[in-house]
């Protein structure tokens, strides 16, 4: 009589699920001694990641860097796959240059700013005020035009100030202390606000203001905070990236995606079975109950069984769970109507409710044919930013719409492409999602114009 392989069964066809089936499948031994299942409950594999086409090029939209290409494991599969370079154009990180001489700043009215009188020396203190809060290494030296301002002390003495204003560094925020680094820069500059000449209703002081909220916003998107003043200071200098520079795949991310599933067997995966439930310790003693609520989980034999929303069941002997973070929080409720039956221990999901969570999205716009007739002055549209009046200014355009007023950027995919992309985060990701395609041409075009 043969023995019955035990089950395992990963919840969750994105990278991290792939990834585990891969690396299972693929270790010696284990064909012969498990049966292995993957289930997702969408009608794809990727999870957040979704290289798709746009305007005839290829755009990502999902996951779009390799955030440091040291040590990263994801550029190694592109690598081994060939994956980094592609004889087609795609989505790459010419808009995303920290070269400041590459992008034109236009304020509110259709003004252009002034890249080294305004905008670099505001750009240069944003960078190492973010520098300071990340832990980095703060070089002194010319930080600026200006040789009576140092950066690095201002990051120091902007910190000092929050931690005395808010009684510790456990209730510095972010933005508090992005906002209290201005502050110290206007007045060591010692500087009177005015009147810029050739910028309309715009102060120097107002200027400086929107140009220093676009690199909050452009930071804003990289966390997927909705504000700033909700990131936590000290847990700000524990985030760390691979080394190294920061790319996209040119065969686009679905490149990796399909090369982990390639090594599994057909079947292994199986699309559209959705989990409801998994209830993870049906039957338990005394002893078991009192070794869950330590943390050490099933100890038993008993195995798990999986609730899927089409009303069957499947029975696992291990599971591991690899869904995103929104809906492993919105699992994890204690009431019985959540995704764990029983609930999972109280240390884990308070742990799982503390993680941040927030919304990006992106918005793709394609130029009209008769984009170069109307626009003479360029060879092609310039890798915008974008300077807005504060939402509640009696200075702002009405024409404006609220939900484009924090968006840093727009510029094309790659130099020349007819594709041009925006980040959004927070409130404003979440209205993109419930506008008509019509309403958003409408609000970007008029913001940019």
């Amino acid at each position: 009589m043969v023995a019955k392989k035990p089950r395992i069964v990963i919840i969750g066809a994105g990278m991290a699920g792939l990834t585990a089936a891969n690396k299972l499948y693929t270790t010696v031994g284990f064909k012969d001694s498990f049966e292995l299942t993957l289930v997702e409950g969408g009608s794809r594999i990727g999870g957040r990641i979704n290289t798709s086409e746009f305007g005839g090029d290829q755009i990502e939209m999902g996951a779009t860097w390799i955030h440091g290409i040291g040590g990263s494991p994801v550029h190694k599969i592109a690598q081994e796959i060939g994956a980094l370079e592609s004889e087609k154009p795609w989505e790459c990180m010419d808009g995303s240059s920290e070269d400041p001489t590459r992008f034109t700043t236009v304020a509110e009215g259709g003004l252009e700013l002034d890249g080294t009188a305004v905008v670099e020396p505001v750009s240069g203190l944003f960078k190492k005020l973010m520098d300071y809060a990340q832990g980095k290494l703060v070089e002194e030296g010319d930080d600026s035009a200006n040789e009576s301002l140092n950066y690095s002390q201002i990051a120091e003495k902007a910190l000092k100030t929050c931690i005395e204003v808010n009684g510790g560094i456990g209730r510095v925020s972010v933005g508090s202390y992005l906002r209290q680094g201005l502050k110290l820069y206007w007045a060591l500059k010692g500087q009177e606000d005015g009147e810029v000449k050739g910028y309309e209703n715009w102060t120097r002081k107002l200027l400086e203001d929107g140009v220093f909220r676009v690199f909050e916003n452009i930071q804003r998107t990289y966390t997927s905070a909705d504000d700033l003043l909700t990131l936590d200071f000290a847990a700000e200098s524990e985030y760390r990236m691979c080394w190294g520079e920061e790319i996209t795949i040119a065969k686009g991310y679905l490149s990796i995606i399909e090369s982990l599933a390639s090594v599994l067997p057909p079947g292994l995966v199986q699309l559209g079975r959705k989990v409801r439930q998994i209830e993870w310790l049906p039957v338990t003693t005394a002893r078991e109950k009192s070794d869950m609520s330590n943390g050490y989980g099933n100890t038993s034999s008993t195995p798990v069984k999986l609730h899927f929303c089409d009303g069957t069941t499947m029975v696992a002997d291990h599971v591991i769970v690899t869904v995103s973070l929104g809906v492993l929080k919105a699992g994890v409720q204690d009431d019985g109507s959540g995704m764990f039956n029983p609930p999972l221990p109280c240390f884990k999901t308070e742990a799982i409710s503390r993680l941040g969570f927030g919304v990006v999205n992106k918005l793709f716009l394609q130029l009209s044919q008769n984009y170069d007739r109307k626009c003479q002055d360029f060879q092609s549209f310039p890798f915008l930013q974008m300077v807005f009046h504060r939402g509640d200014s009696e200075l702002r355009q009405e024409k404006v719409p609220w939900w484009m007023r924090k968006t840093a950027s727009m510029f094309p995919i790659y130099e020349n492409s007819n594709v041009l992309l925006s980040w959004f985060a927070g409130k404003e990701a979440l209205e993109l999602e419930s506008l008509k395609e019509e309403q958003i041409i409408s609000g970007g075009t008029v913001s940019t114009l």
